[in-house]
């Protein structure tokens, strides 16, 4: 049984106690109520309804679907949640020292990663990419939906429009300028040093 974790963010800069408390106590609590409800679901899978699965439709592939979006939703959500609340400072982490490496500048990559996550319709994510050990920017429509496999989220910003509607309505852009200035860099600093090889 999967609990949300709490995070009781409050007012951030430029995000509202409002927005916070509804993403968090409503989206992504539901995210994690779903995933229950569906992996107690699959328990209780008899016998015929596996034999009728089916790749166009079928119980189980309906039960099999909404997990990893519910799985997804809840881990993504809980990533983005914890890297919030710092000043948005990156000085003296050896992330930065990373980004630097790979894009030639902060601003690059913050450019990058903005641009992004306009282009993307429900995640920009920033990982470390075990296939080629490089950091590498990729975007997500959907919880389930366009997530790269071997794979660790370091920075991650939600653009779902639940995300920023009622602070900025359709003014995602405005939205991305206040997340950058609440990213905790010493969190995503604490994330990439768990998985990433010395810079050399």
């Amino acid at each position: 049984m999967h609990k949300p974790t709490e995070f009781n963010l409050g007012e951030l800069n430029g995000i509202s106690a409002k927005t916070n408390e509804i993403h968090e106590k409503k989206l992504y609590a539901g995210y994690v109520n779903k995933r229950n409800e569906i992996e107690e679901k699959l328990v209780k899978i008899t016998p015929e309804e596996l034999a009728a699965g089916h790749q166009t439709y079928s119980y189980l592939r309906g039960l099999k679907e909404g997990e990893t979006f519910a799985a997804n939703g809840m881990i993504l959500h809980q990533f983005f949640f914890s890297i919030l609340g710092g000043a948005g400072e990156a000085s003296d982490t050896k992330i930065l020292t990373a980004i630097e490496k790979e894009w030639g500048s902060f601003d690059n990559f913050k450019a990058m990663f903005a641009a992004a996550a306009l282009a993307a319709r429900g995640w920009a994510i920033l990982c470390w990419d075990f296939s080629d050990m490089k950091l590498h920017i990729y975007t997500a429509d959907a919880q389930n939906q366009g997530g790269v496999w071997n794979c660790a989220i370091l920075l991650n910003v939600d653009v779902y429009e639940h995300a920023y509607f009622i602070d900025y309505g359709s003014d995602r852009k405005a939205y991305l300028e206040a997340f950058f200035k609440n990213i905790n860099w010493q969190k995503v600093d604490e994330l990439y040093n768990q998985v990433a090889t010395p810079i050399r």
